[in-house]
């Protein structure tokens, strides 16, 4: 929370290059099935949050943008490609995804259900594992080395290698 009580969110892509910082109250978080938003985020489907009501503000550099429609932009980092906003006349949406803590924005509404895949409903239903319990990636897994921004703020990315 911010000194005056406000919710204050902030995430960014996954390489670091761009950051924002959203102060204020979030908008309806959504899932939109449509087409457009399934290319623009290469999935299935692209949960979004609403923004206008809020104050965003970019904190390191600024989303390149898209115009994938006469109404629409779509904001992305040009570094890794992450999608992060979807821009209309009536505002801006961010997608849920891109912030550090996703986990605290529920979609409350599906949209564009006409160009929602057979199998969505049916993801619950499938076995699921940890990351951990795929025993034929331990070794993959051991050997990684993220280069993945961190979820929360740094005064520099990416960090300075040592020697």
């Amino acid at each position: 929370m911010s000194l005056d009580n406000k919710p204050v969110y902030s995430g960014g892509c996954q390489c670091g290059a761009v950051r924002f910082h959203i102060e204020g109250a979030l908008g309806k978080a959504s899932v939109c099935h449509c087409r457009m938003c399934q290319k623009a985020s290469g999935n299935i489907m692209l949960p979004l949050v609403s923004v206008r009501a809020a104050a965003l503000a970019w904190t390191r550099a600024e989303p390149k943008r898209f115009q994938s429609s006469n109404h629409v932009r779509r904001g992305f980092c040009q570094q890794c490609g992450t999608p992060l906003t979807y821009e209309a006349p009536d505002g801006v949406a961010v997608a849920i995804a891109a912030f550090d803590h996703p986990e605290e924005i529920t979609p409350v509404v599906q949209w564009g259900m006409e160009g929602k895949l057979p199998y969505t409903d049916a993801i619950p239903t499938l076995p699921g594992y940890t990351t951990e319990e795929d025993p034929e990636a331990v070794e993959f897994l051991h050997n990684m080395v993220s280069y993945q921004h961190p979820d929360h703020d740094t005064d520099r990315w990416p960090p300075e290698k040592t020697p």
